[in-house]
């Protein structure tokens, strides 16, 4: 492939995830800038805020579409397509698909299958965002801009692959957030017209409820790469590094709880504990109340009895 070839192919890549696989290196680590040209003007956007300005109702909505797709991201990306911890109906299976995808984190697809690798590699060499194996700033957002990251493994996802909707999200995975780009410049638009007590408009709306709250979506989530194998305490003795943390908990509703999650990673639960607060959780299972979510796979009674039986060596070595 020529270099005018490989530039034209990585811009392709922008719109169309799959143009030119077939000439990618799966281990190359090298930081592709080209390609992440958009990831680094989502960051450039949010200085439009200077120009702007902000409003209770900008930072509101930033703050709700944050939750949203947060919980869309922990509750479905990582709890349903990449460990089926709980079942559910295909509708609501594209609802929450299409949400997550909002949050430019690229497809659901993609996103399973790297973190079901992290899972059977975690913190050893073949661990692509390991902060053990790398420096913090690899493991936060590194790996991300590299090749070995961009590519998806189909042999791990061959059980989503028959759902063409799923694929289609997968492979064009910036179509979802430019639509929602512009429906929330349109509902700025149409609250300055409509609304003007409100005090915002299509610009403001758009650089806070879109580029912003991606922005801090997007390092939020990753904060569970890159500190959540460093920073926290340890219940269980995993083989990884994965601890416990609860300020990262609280800022990810409940991935946070990440030692728990490497012991049991089938479990629907991560705050193992009733005071490890895990917002996914309350939030599944308060879908399966309403008939939208079912088959909540929970702590099995072994994992129980493993803490408790912590709990009593620790008091045993206080005493």
């Amino acid at each position: 492939m020529t270099r005018v070839q490989h530039w034209l192919t990585n811009i392709l890549r922008w719109f169309d995830s799959s143009a030119g696989t077939d000439h990618i290196d799966p281990t190359d680590r090298a930081f592709n800038w080209l390609r992440v040209l958009p990831f680094i003007a989502l960051h450039i956007a949010c200085l439009g805020a200077i120009w702007t300005g902000t409003s209770s109702f900008a930072i509101g909505f930033a703050s709700g579409f944050f939750v949203l797709r947060m919980f869309a991201i922990t509750g479905f990306y990582h709890r349903y397509f990449s460990h089926k911890t709980f079942n559910t109906g295909r509708i609501t299976q594209f609802v929450f698909a299409l949400l997550g995808a909002s949050a430019a984190q690229r497809g659901p697809l993609w996103w399973a299958a790297h973190h079901r690798h992290h899972h059977q590699h975690s913190d050893t060499e073949k661990d692509l965002h390991s902060p053990v194996q790398n420096s913090f700033w690899w493991a936060h957002m590194g790996w991300f801009t590299s090749d070995e990251g961009f590519v998806m493994d189909n042999k791990r996802v061959g059980d989503w692959l028959k759902y063409p909707e799923l694929r289609f999200i997968n492979r064009f995975d910036a179509l979802v957030p430019a639509l929602a780009a512009l429906m929330i410049y349109l509902l700025g638009e149409a609250l300055a017209a409509w609304a003007p007590g409100l005090g915002t408009n299509g610009p403001q709306l758009l650089i806070w409820g879109f580029f912003i709250s991606t922005v801090v979506l997007f390092h939020a989530t990753v904060s569970i790469n890159s500190l959540a194998h460093v920073w926290g305490s340890r219940r269980f003795d995993t083989p990884d590094g994965s601890r416990n943390n609860f300020w990262l908990a609280l800022i990810t509703l409940g991935e946070g709880w990440h030692n728990n999650h490497h012991r049991w990673p089938r479990s629907v639960r991560q705050g193992f504990r009733w005071y490890e607060i895990d917002i996914t959780w309350y939030g599944l299972w308060l879908l399966s109340r309403l008939g939208l979510v079912w088959d909540l796979s929970p702590i099995p009674q072994h994992i129980k009895d493993e803490m408790n039986q912590t709990n009593t060596q620790r008091e045993k070595v206080k005493q």
